[in-house]
């Protein structure tokens, strides 16, 4: 792994999504709440920490620590308001028992994945070229088409697609999240309340829609608002 990373962290970032669309794709075939799919994602996030950790790069990925802006960056209160969404139609857990906690756990696990590769291999490896504006796009719908697995497991088209949307407007405040704190931890911990958070949320359109409309506005709003804040030396290309 570590001889493609120093070759190009760009191609060791797309062979990370690769890799990592096709196993948590056929993970999903088996269940949500299927014990495999917990352990099969523990063992992608622990091959990944273990790879950040044993070359020295959990400095560089903002695993080390929390946003040292916390101020600046409002408390992350944005991140908690789209995090909550999941539940503004009503709390009902979708599994009961062992099932439950496999769901809660692979959801968790699927946070912290997802930003290391997403926002941590991806956007910085994109960063090295200078061209932030690209690689915030680029990183953020990246992660949205990311969420076309999801057809394998039986999604409607159209859900689906609404999901890409939805994870697009996540994607770009999440990277201009990390892009203007320099920490990881933020960002897998609201990604992971978002996704353990649908395993208890109740179909109600009108809150799906409004959670939606809440997600893009936040995008919109607080985007602008990261926007005029000073990069971190550690993010600056």
């Amino acid at each position: 792994m570590m001889k493609l990373y120093q070759k190009s962290e760009l191609t060791f970032a797309i062979a990370c999504i690769v890799g990592y669309v096709l196993i948590a794709g056929n993970l999903r075939t088996l269940g949500d709440d299927s014990p495999a799919m917990a352990i099969g994602l523990f063992a992608v996030a622990l091959v990944l920490f273990l790879f950040v950790q044993k070359n020295g790069l959990l400095e560089k990925y903002g695993l080390d620590r929390w946003a040292t802006n916390s101020r600046q960056m409002l408390y992350f209160v944005p991140l908690w308001i789209v995090s909550s969404g999941n539940l503004w139609g009503g709390i009902s857990p979708y599994y009961q028992g062992l099932g439950l906690v496999c769901a809660m756990v692979s959801f968790a696990l699927v946070g912290f994945v997802e930003e290391l590769i997403f926002r941590g291999f991806l956007f910085r490896a994109m960063l090295k070229d200078g061209n932030v504006k690209m690689a915030i796009v680029i990183s953020s719908v990246t992660f949205g088409m990311g969420h076309i697995v999801n057809l394998l497991t039986g999604h409607a088209l159209a859900e689906t697609l609404v999901q890409i949307v939805f994870a697009v407007a996540i994607g770009f405040i999440f990277t201009m999240v990390y892009y203007k704190c320099g920490s990881l931890l933020p960002l897998i911990l609201a990604h992971s309340i978002i996704d353990v958070f649908s395993v208890f949320a109740v179909d109600n359109a009108t809150a799906h829609w409004l959670s939606i409309g809440v997600t893009l506005l936040t995008a919109v709003l607080y985007g602008w608002y990261l926007s005029h804040l000073e990069t971190p030396e550690n993010m600056r290309s």
